[in-house]
């Protein structure tokens, strides 16, 4: 036995994800005495700016939105009690297909092997016991996402570690709730054309092939309150037009799939430290 806190890690792409996807496990685990580590790859900056200026449009200023959203992702972390937030500071790469893809520093540049290196130092440092990040996609295709899968694994290969990993998903069966819900907020909302439909019918596993299935339900107001502390992306974040109790009924469940165990837990299971403690 050691005197070592249990641990959990994240490693999200950008201010703002920590609370969409794992803002309920942070929360929670944080409430029951396990330290919880938020990396965060990139500085946000192809985020919006002030008013809802856009990305390369005439005012956007990619270092002050930066430093707004990292003001903004410190609020989170407080809302979320995060005992330690780690920032690789990655220059934004922007959604796919945008010029930034291409920029020199962006993350989605950088070798995988130099960002592993980095985050490989932080697993050293913190010993994680589960470790939380994206699937190979990213769950939706973001250039970054899918960097932040790629550091994190090569990351554990580069350590002697053997924490418990997962994945963040969503089960088929809530994505077609959320496509319904966002229909009902939308009454205009065009139908999507086939390539698109095909492309979000897609996303997240069929439910049978979720591992782990994590109630935080009883910290829904907090992942909200965490999400609202981003007010500067508030246009893009479409949950927060719900209203709490909404929320809270359709987030209050977060889903991974489990892809490295070193303790045998039975699955489905329903705690990432199942078979730790």
């Amino acid at each position: 036995m050691t005197d070592r806190p249990l641990t959990l890690m994240a490693v999200h792409a950008h201010p703002d994800d920590e609370a969409t996807g794992t803002g309920g496990v942070l929360a929670r685990y944080a409430a029951e005495g396990i330290r919880t580590v938020l990396v965060t790859c990139t500085d946000g900056g192809c985020g919006d700016g002030p008013g809802g200026v856009k990305p390369g449009d005439p005012g956007h200023d990619p270092a002050a939105v930066a430093l707004m959203r990292r003001q903004e992702l410190e609020a989170s972390c407080g809302v979320l009690k995060v005992s330690d937030l780690e920032l690789l500071d990655y220059a934004d790469s922007g959604m796919v297909g945008w010029p930034s893809n291409d920029a020199p520093g962006s993350f989605w540049q950088t070798p995988v092997e130099e960002g592993a290196a980095r985050l490989a130092d932080l697993m050293r440092h913190y010993q994680p016991d589960v470790v939380v990040t994206y699937d190979e996609n990213g769950f939706y295709g973001h250039p970054d996402h899918i960097q932040a899968h790629r550091i994190t694994m090569a990351a554990l290969e580069m350590t002697t570690l053997t924490p418990k990993v997962y994945w963040t998903t969503m089960p088929r069966s809530m994505m077609q709730r959320f496509g319904e819900i966002m229909r009902e907020f939308h009454e205009d909302m065009p139908e999507p054309d086939p390539a698109e439909a095909a492309a979000l019918a897609e996303i997240g596993l069929p439910d049978d092939e979720i591992t782990t299935w994590v109630d935080t339900t009883p910290f829904s107001d907090q992942k909200f309150d965490a999400l609202a502390a981003h007010a500067s992306q508030g246009e893009n974040i479409f949950f927060l037009r719900m209203g709490k109790e909404r929320f809270g009924e359709l987030m209050g469940m977060e889903t991974f799939v489990r892809v490295q165990d070193p303790t045998g837990a039975a699955i489905p299971e329903n705690d990432l430290f199942a078979g730790l403690r």
